[in-house]
């Protein structure tokens, strides 16, 4: 499955909805993935846990702490993956250090053999994206770019110019995690992406509820909702409240996009 390919197809239908669910927390999360699939989702974003995750915020830094100490590594997750059976695409995002650990063409590849269709890897930059972006080209695995509210046109230019699947536009500055309100940023950051791409251009970082939902996805051509639903996780909920999480979403942007 394309992940670029099948967002393009799903924009034309309702706004995108992209769910985040932490890889290795617990050993329920491979059912997770599936009911956030079966709720609703457009394409689903597996975080590989990592000790030092600089975007991340408080709770999914405590989801990934939680998924090490029993044991999770980029392996376990890849071939976790490679057993589910999904009609939506699936996108891991981790860091450059453990991609760089397992040699980035045996990591591009193992995604590719797991059925993962994109990577996000936040903190290789655009300067130095070359060795990873041919190994993950060459494997067929689509490498998602991020853009934040600081960055300058130009700049902007070449991270859509070189994004594949999406474009993720950072919703705010900062980590991430769950936020009383949408920042005023994002909206701009929404339509400075759709103005010099026609890629899907996805907002991301601080979005917690349907509402927020309905208003980011208002400026581009969806969301990622991440640490709102891991919170949910982290409380104790598994596959059935990740699905009714999910499916309030799903319905909120359905109904606005209607």
């Amino acid at each position: 499955m394309r992940l670029e390919q099948h967002l393009r197809e799903r924009r034309d239908v309702h706004p995108l909805l992209v769910p985040y669910v932490t890889g290795g927390l617990g050993s329920e999360w491979p059912a997770v993935v599936e009911a956030v699939a079966a709720a609703g989702a457009d394409a689903i974003e597996v975080g590989i846990p990592f000790s030092d995750p600089v975007m991340d915020g408080r709770t999914i830094q405590e989801a990934s702490q939680r998924a090490l100490e029993i044991g999770t590594t980029p392996a376990t997750i890849v071939a976790e993956l490679g057993r589910l059976d999904l009609d939506v695409p699936l996108v891991v995002m981790t860091y450059f250090n453990p991609v760089h650990h397992a040699g980035l063409e045996r990591f591009a590849a193992s995604l590719a053999a797991a059925g993962v269709d994109g990577a996000i890897i936040p903190d290789l930059p655009l300067d130095e994206l070359d060795g990873w972006e041919a190994s993950a080209a060459a494997a067929g695995v689509e490498t998602v770019l991020l853009a934040a509210p600081t960055t300058p046109e130009d700049r902007l230019h070449a991270i859509c110019e070189r994004s594949r699947g999406f474009v993720y536009g950072v919703a705010l500055m900062g980590v991430t995690g769950e936020r009383t309100r949408l920042a005023a940023r994002a909206l701009e950051m929404g339509r400075r992406l759709k103005a010099v791409t026609d890629l899907p251009v996805l907002l991301g970082v601080g979005i917690s509820n349907p509402e927020q939902a309905v208003a980011a996805a208002g400026s581009a051509d969806g969301v990622i909702v991440g640490s709102a639903l891991v919170a949910r996780l982290l409380r104790g909920g598994g596959p059935d409240e990740a699905y009714a999480f999910v499916a309030e979403l799903r319905a909120a942007l359905d109904a606005a996009g209607s």
